[in-house]
């Protein structure tokens, strides 16, 4: 895997020439922070670094006007007061005698990504760049974006690389206004945002941010708005937004490219986007987004803010430098395929968030028939609202601020200050192969393990199942069970065995992996269920749906639900002779189930599957995209009725199934 990490040097020379509190937190800063940390925690190395280039003007002109390009060229040659009085003309907004080179670097990085990514030189990759793009519109600067960065990339991955389908996806804790406007009615790019709203009181103060906007003309129901009404919003309630709202409609979409308007004002330590997502989120959510579009995934940073708001001098935006840079490196982390560190804190959607993303599933529903799936989404009645998410927006310096920033700052600082608990294993993933299998082609980087465990523990494990008493089970379980502990001893992160008795084995690595931690709650998924049940909180049974439709209504709305909430230390997966999926389908649950775990998942394989399963495993645990499931087709009555009701029958105990606020 090659990921590409554009940068220029060049991008830090603008800066504020006069006193304007408003503007002084975009700093150059935040982008040498975030490049620093990449150095220290040895991930730039890992990249393929690629120096940006300035975007040609013709270039600007896939989305901007020739007079407004025209006024920024001019912006090179004016004094300081002349750059004041035309910086007053736009909303939140400073020039310098560089800002025209560093947006057309800015720009630049954003294509130059683009290109690396289709051409193949590079799988997926970061963009670090200066000034920022989303809120910049077609003749109009705005909240410190000059050129519409991802849009411009859009477009040009549009008209030079043939693309049809493009999905964006911006999780900046400002609506991306700009973005919205330049493809409202373009039913080629899908635009999802999700932003700080509180009911059009917080900037842009917009009507067209909240979930009722779903785009014009051929374009109704490729813009996707999630307004979150209440800040606070954390791990469980992005996760949630993910699961319930974007892949559902992604998957149906289809898209050849992901572009991320990569802002992180939305994670913990902003003090004005006031959210608690944590850096590991980015990781998650960057994964998530791994499994589209065959894993052409390109960031690109987006810092932005509010206007009219004060700051307090030094803490930066997105602006804590400390949560922005940790933030990009778990981006860049998840783009390289390292496994994402376990989520922290309660898995239970807020109230108001659930609020949210039923308002958005009411709204596009008409428009996606995955969100028809799931059964009907009421319109929520706004005079039955959250009281808090109706509340006015906190000013800065006033006690609510204070207190908000001073509980922000205790949690950042614990969650930052002490190492990582969960340290990336030596090794990525390892595959114990029984001799029949041995001749079977893995992906270069993966272990081929030679080592078992010693005997008599395998001959203790084995009398559990008469099955493993044979020669080739026995000596298969002794494999299995050294990638096992390989796994929960921290030296390996995910892995895939081949064994003659798969359910066998499952039953032994089940109880190995409790015997070797504090003993935990189990869940059991038997996605080859004979009748959807949920035959204890921690026992769930479906059948296996036949179409793709159901396949992933059944693991987004229900599978990777109960894992987020269940918050297991590892994730087992047996697939045995009869299990009924196709190869692309056993690819993504387990390019999925890579999440909850913090990458510790162990497959384990019956024999008789063929060898091309066991390739494409190894290389979607090793980070690798899963194939394509193909043509999206509608799941049926049946699968659906069983799954509406199974959900309904665990949503009281397994909230992160709720799609809906309870009434």
């Amino acid at each position: 895997m090659r990921t590409a990490l554009v940068y220029h040097e060049e991008m830090t020379a603008a800066r504020l020439l006069w006193e304007d509190p408003e503007c002084e937190i975009e700093r150059p800063e935040r982008l040498t922070a975030a490049l620093e940390r990449l150095q220290q925690g040895g991930l730039e190395q890992r990249c393929l670094q690629l120096a940006a280039r300035e975007a040609s003007e013709a270039e600007l002109g896939l989305v901007h006007s020739p007079e407004y390009v025209s006024l920024l060229r001019g912006t090179q040659a004016l004094g300081t007061e002349e750059l004041q009085a035309l910086s007053g003309q736009y909303d939140a907004v400073y020039f310098h005698p560089s800002t025209f080179h560093c947006a057309r670097l800015a720009a630049g990085a954003a294509l130059q990504l683009v290109d690396a990514v289709l051409t193949g030189s590079a799988h997926n990759g970061l963009a670090l760049v200066r000034p920022p793009g989303h809120h910049s519109q077609r003749a109009a600067a705005n909240g410190f974006c000059v050129f519409n960065n991802v849009a411009i990339a859009a477009k040009h991955a549009q008209q030079k690389h043939g693309l049809q389908r493009i999905l964006i996806v911006d999780w900046d804790v400002h609506h991306g206004q700009g973005i919205q406007y330049i493809f409202e009615d373009d039913p080629s790019v899908l635009y999802f945002s999700w932003h700080r709203y509180e009911h059009g009181c917080f900037w842009p103060y917009l009507r067209e941010s909240d979930a009722d906007a779903v785009g014009l003309g051929q374009g109704r129901g490729f813009t996707v708005n999630l307004p979150w009404n209440q800040v606070g919003m954390g791990n469980a309630d992005y996760m949630a937004a993910f699961l319930h709202v974007l892949l559902p409609v992604a998957f149906e979409f289809d898209p050849q490219l992901v572009l991320i308007s990569a802002g992180f004002d939305s994670a913990i330590g902003d003090p004005e986007g006031q959210m608690q997502a944590t850096p590991e989120c980015f990781a998650h959510l960057t994964q998530l987004l791994q499994v589209l579009a065959g894993g052409r995934v390109c960031a690109v940073l987006e810092v932005t803010v509010a206007a009219g708001r004060a700051r307090r001098p030094g803490v930066e935006g997105g602006y804590h430098l400390e949560s922005l840079s940790q933030s990009v490196c778990m981006v860049v982390k998840a783009l390289l395929g390292d496994p994402a560190p376990p989520l922290s804190g309660s898995m239970v959607p807020q109230h108001s968030a659930l609020e949210s993303i039923q308002s958005v599933r009411a709204a596009q529903a008409p428009h996606w028939t995955s969100l028809q799936q799931q059964g009907p989404a009421p319109l929520l009645d706004p005079r039955t609202c959250s009281p808090e998410g109706r509340r006015p927006p906190v000013l800065p310096g006033g006690p609510e601020f204070k207190a908000a920033e001073a509980q922000t700052s205790a949690v950042l600082r614990s969650l930052l200050d002490q190492p990582h608990l969960y340290p990336t294993p030596p090794v990525r993933t390892a595959a114990a192969l029984t001799a029949q299998d041995a001749a079977l082609v893995l992906p270069p980087d993966v272990l081929r393990q030679e080592g078992s465990a010693p005997q008599e523990e395998t001959q203790a494990w084995a009398r559990l199942h008469e099955a493993l008493a044979e020669d080739t089970a026995f000596i298969a379980l002794g494999k299995v069970l050294h990638l096992l502990n390989g796994i929960l001893d921290g030296q390996v992160s995910g892995g895939i065995a081949t064994t003659p008795a798969a359910a066998a084995t499952l039953e032994v690595a089940i109880r190995c992996g409790l015997s070797h931690r504090a003993q935990r709650r189990n869940l059991w998924l038997n996605i080859r269920g004979k009748e959807a049940a949920a035959l204890s909180t921690f026992h769930v049974s479906v059948p296996l749906p036949g179409t793709t439709g159901g396949f992933l209504s059944c693991i987004l709305a229900l599978v990777l639900p109960l894992a987020y909430g269940f918050q297991p230390d590892l994730v087992l997966v047996a697939l045995g002779p009869a299990h009924g999926l196709q190869d692309p389908q056993a690819a993504l649950l387990a390019a999925l189930l890579r999440g909850p775990a913090g990458g510790r998942i162990l497959v384990l394989v019956e024999q008789e599957s063929t060898s091309q399963l066991v390739g494409v495993l190894a290389r979607v645990l090793h980070g690798e995209a899963p194939p394509s499931l193909g043509p999206f087709s509608v799941a049926s009555p049946e699968d659906l009725q069983a799954l509406i009701r199974l959900r309904g029958q665990l949503e009281a105990q397994w909230k992160m199934l709720q799609v809906a606020a309870p009434s």
